[in-house]
């Protein structure tokens, strides 16, 4: 990036030099441990499960029952299955790895639609790199306005929101504080919809043999959450149904299913580690593929959780056939549905 940064006309020797005329996007992911060993999981961890969007019992209640406990064991249990899946080679969780690639790629449609104007990078709730080292790497850049972008197709609290928040505090410590936008939820966008859809029929195109059901898998959240307003579920279920329509598939092809429970309260349902056993044990469902259309690059939940935890349960229950299909990660439809939203909401700043 071209150091932007000159003294303003007209003022003084002595006044610093000030880079402006840029405009930023931050893309947002959720995040990911440096490392699968135990302090740097116990980092991740303790920030992640400290967020009052995702856990949002009362501080005292949930601090010592953290910290004294739950951070002490998962560590481990995390620790491990994040190195079933790490990117040994380049010393990353898949999820960094992904995200990188997208950031790459966007980077570069964004570049050729816009030249230099633009500024790209990408920063993580948790983890690293932070919202706010990003965020002042902008500022410190010259960018003037900052698009921030969480890739989270459906809107949830413990997702979109949690990442609004961490950049609105980002730009609390700013002296100079940029103009400011954030993207809504994209999940009914026809664009993503038939991103979605092309993954689903290229996959299915290269088995032999057609699954008898489609899992649409989602994160679960605790059921309260919906009851105290939040959307996630309804634009979970949209999705499923377009999707459907799109592929113009019956009902009966594909099954909302919700994965990721945590805690001892209700949460959405069916569970997806439930419903796979189900279906092969009852339905007779023995041939399934499963996509989780909530996260927009694989990550741990993907798979560690449904490649192997969900297989399992799956083939523990009778079922013979498992498909996974993976998430749009660095598809090129998936970027170009990404680059045409930001540049949307470019609209008066460029």
């Amino acid at each position: 990036m071209t150091d932007l940064a000159t003294r303003p006309e007209h003022a003084p020797a002595d006044h610093p030099k000030v880079a402006r005329g840029k405009t930023g996007i931050l893309l947002a992911n959720l995040g990911t441990p440096d490392h699968y060993s135990y302090w740097p999981m116990r980092r991740y961890l303790n920030e992640f499960l400290s967020d009052r969007r995702v856990i949002d019992y009362a501080p005292w209640k949930w601090q010592p029952l953290l910290q004294l406990i739950i951070l002490t064991k998962r560590p481990f249990t995390s620790g491990e299955a994040y190195k079933s899946i790490w990117n040994h080679d380049k010393g990353e969780s898949p999820l960094m790895t992904i995200t990188k690639d997208q950031t790459a790629k966007f980077a570069d449609l964004m570049a050729a639609r816009h030249g230099d104007q633009v500024m790209v990078d990408f920063c993580m709730r948790y983890g690293n790199p932070s919202t706010e080292s990003k965020v002042r790497e902008m500022v410190k850049a010259g960018c003037e306005r900052i698009l921030f972008f969480p890739l989270y197709p459906q809107y949830a609290g413990a997702t979109s929101a949690t990442a609004n928040d961490q950049f609105f505090r980002a730009l609390m410590k700013e002296t100079w504080q940029p103009a400011s936008r954030t993207i809504e939820p994209y999940y009914d966008d026809p664009r993503y919809i038939d991103a979605l859809a092309n993954s689903v029929e290229e996959a299915y195109g290269q088995l032999e043999k057609r699954p008898d059901i489609l899992v649409v898998s989602y994160h679960g959240m605790p059921l309260r959450y919906l009851m105290q307003g939040d959307p996630y579920h309804c634009q979970c279920a949209k999705v499923t149904r377009l999707l459907k329509e799109r592929l113009g598939w019956k009902d009966t092809d594909l099954v909302t299913t919700f994965q990721s429970k945590f805690g001892p309260e209700d949460w959405l349902q069916p569970y997806t580690v439930e419903e796979v056993a189900r279906l092969a044990s009852e339905d007779g469902k023995k041939n399934i593929a499963v996509i989780a259309p909530a996260f927009s690059a694989d990550c741990i939940e993907t798979l560690e959780e449904i490649n192997e935890e969900i297989k399992e349960s799956f083939e523990e229950a009778g079922g013979e056939h498992f498909t996974y299909i993976p998430c749009l990660n660095d598809r090129d439809d998936h970027i170009q549905v990404l680059a045409d939203i930001a540049t949307e909401n470019l609209q008066g700043w460029l």
